[in-house]
């Protein structure tokens, strides 16, 4: 008779620029390279195990998982040094059973081609944002991924996830740093850059 042993699971905590956000970082891949999920809302959870049961703490008020960790933001009114070590805890009981943190089919991954008018610029936009903003936006426990483009105002939107969304400093981020970069890379193209969903 063989008893299942745990998988021994370490989770470090790191601070980023939102003081309302941590994440917390494990020893392990969480979803697949590449892909983010955001939970701003608790019924938005059905697909997501982890996810539902830290909404059930009353200080839980968004939940975002990316590669190898969870970003949880809290209630403006609770401090973290009361509250992180339960929500570590519960991750790492959570993840050492050998639950998956998302239920996800196949199907629900599968991306349509993009063959619009603006096609190509949307591409090199998603290029750069690959390249130059996505690594340091995740080391800080958010996500930045394209929304749209628009020709005419030559106006490109983004998506802020994880420590990102509600961030002081993601205006910052996003007019001094992102829209500096892409109106330096692509001159003709873009002329402002806009968060979509904050």
């Amino acid at each position: 008779m063989s008893t299942q042993t745990k998988q021994p699971v370490t989770i470090y905590m790191e601070a980023n620029p939102n003081p309302n956000s941590l994440k917390f970082a494990t020893n392990q891949m969480l979803v697949p390279e590449g892909d983010s999920f955001d939970f701003p809302a608790q019924e938005d959870t059905k697909k997501a195990p982890l996810a539902n049961k830290l909404f059930d703490f009353p200080f839980v008020d968004r939940v975002f998982y990316m590669s190898n960790f969870v970003t949880v933001t809290k209630k403006p009114e609770y401090e973290w040094v009361e509250i992180q070590v339960q929500i570590k805890d519960l991750i790492k009981e959570f993840l050492e059973e050998g639950n998956r943190v998302i239920e996800f089919e196949a199907e629900d991954f599968i991306e349509t081609p993009n063959t619009g008018e603006n096609a190509e610029i949307e591409e090199q936009i998603k290029n750069i944002l690959e390249e130059y903003i996505k690594p340091a936006v995740e080391q800080d426990g958010g996500a930045i991924s394209f929304h749209s483009y628009d020709k005419e105002p030559q106006r490109v939107k983004l998506l802020l996830q994880g420590a990102c969304s509600g961030c002081p400093s993601s205006t910052i981020t996003l007019k001094a740093g992102i829209e500096n970069l892409l109106k330096r890379m692509l001159p003709n193209d873009v002329k402002e850059v806009e968060a979509e969903g904050v």
